[in-house]
């Protein structure tokens, strides 16, 4: 199996969540429903505020696009692309020639990523853009060599169901398997390499994925991969049954309060220095706002607040 030289080292911003599983979580339909299955980027939500779970999850509320989640999401499908041409055409030229043709793909797709730069109406911020994009592009050739690789699947749908009942869902952007057998998950990030003191989090998504694979292929990954764009560097972490055992458990914890939180109503806020970014930052009552009223029926009595005696 290829593996990269570039030695990981920790920088100082975190990276964005991958933009494809992102598009993936999105609704087909308006109508509320109950959850029914878990993702990384929905399990990382409701570890992180359980209110915003609700409003992606059950209100469905729209989001404005952002410039950095819908850069992610052009250099993943140039990415993606690339490995359609032969291993020898599989150059930094190519891959920037790539790019045009994948944001009018995009645009097309989702119009209301143009609202990006209705303010832009000489095209210097779009320009601005669509370098930096190049930029993360380029970078990606300082890490990985495209001609040594053939990945047997690219924005890859998995889904597994635990011996729970549970099902875990999610798009991978990249699977190798070496001659050998060793399975390798890689994920590209356009963002920074987080902290150290950050570095499990960033790890979590990748053990998602490893355990969605181990519980529907039978195969143990290799290694995990996380290739950060935005600085240059690559992490990487083999993992153990242990280690997927452990976020099973996780994952069935997180389940079960989901479960709880759906049937009595009681999504809680967690506050947080992420609340900044926050696209429902108006109607969350940390800051003086109202929630919807609630779609779904409640099963179940909200639990009593304590009260300081």
């Amino acid at each position: 199996m290829e593996t990269s030289t570039a030695a990981p080292t920790p920088a100082a911003e975190a990276a964005t969540d991958t933009p494809t599983e992102a598009a993936a979580d999105a609704p087909a339909a308006p109508a509320a429903s109950p959850p029914r299955s878990l993702s990384p980027s929905r399990a990382s939500d409701f570890m992180r505020c359980p209110l915003l779970y609700r409003f992606r999850v059950i209100d469905r509320l729209p989001e404005k696009p952002s410039e950095a989640a819908t850069r992610g999401t052009l250099v993943h499908a140039v990415l993606e692309r690339l490995f359609d041409a032969p291993a020898a055409d599989r150059t930094a030229p190519r891959a920037r020639d790539l790019l045009p043709g994948q944001w009018e793909r995009l645009r097309e797709s989702r119009p209301e990523v143009a609202e990006l730069f209705a303010d832009d109406p000489d095209g210097t911020r779009l320009a601005g853009w669509l370098a930096e994009a190049e930029r993360l592009v380029e970078r990606w050739f300082t890490l990985e060599d495209p001609t040594r690789l053939e990945p047997v699947e690219r924005e890859f749908t998995v889904e597994a169901e635990l011996d729970s009942g549970l099902r875990l869902r999610g798009i991978i952007d990249r699977v190798d398997v070496a001659p050998t057998g060793e399975v390798r998950i890689v994920d590209y990030k356009t963002g920074k390499a987080p902290r150290p003191q950050y570095a499990e989090e960033a790890l979590f998504q990748m053990k998602f994925y490893a355990l969605v694979v181990w519980r529907l292929k039978r195969v143990l990954p290799r290694r995990l991969q996380l290739v950060y764009l935005g600085s240059g560097d690559v992490v990487t972490y083999d993992p153990v049954p242990a280690d997927l055992q452990r976020v099973e458990r996780k994952l069935l914890a997180l389940w079960e309060a989901i479960e709880q939180a759906t049937a009595t109503g009681d999504w809680r806020p967690r506050p947080s220095r992420l609340c900044d970014w926050c696209d429902h930052r108006s109607r969350c009552p940390e800051f003086g706002g109202t929630p919807p009223p609630y779609p779904l029926p409640v099963t179940l009595p909200v639990p009593a607040r304590r009260t300081a005696e």
